[in-house]
């Protein structure tokens, strides 16, 4: 399915309402003016209510089709696992304009 690129500036939280920002985004490719987020970048999150807290997150599924650098981008409906609690990120907001598969 397409799917808006992420980047530096979405709104990203953990199952508990934690914030979740990117460790590592592409600095080359930008959409809006900001950078987009690459499969391999792992993000941090804070002020997740569960016990124990969701401290990151990797990424488990990207664009199939787009990459930048040689690495899939990221999109709206891509998926990812928080550690420790091995629930999900939710990606509440991104950049309406630019697409991927």
């Amino acid at each position: 399915m397409p799917g808006t690129l992420l980047h530096r500036g979405a709104t990203v939280q953990c199952l508990h309402a934690g914030e979740a920002q990117p460790a590592v985004t592409n600095p080359r490719v930008k959409v809006r003016g900001q950078q987009i987020v690459i499969r391999t970048s792992t993000y941090t999150i804070a002020g997740c209510t569960s016990n124990p807290p969701c401290a990151t997150a990797q990424w488990v599924t990207s664009a199939v089709r787009v990459r930048a650098g040689g690495v899939p981008v990221l999109l709206q409906d891509s998926q990812a696992v928080c550690v420790p609690t091995v629930t999900g990120l939710n990606i509440v907001a991104t950049q309406p304009r630019v697409k991927g598969t």
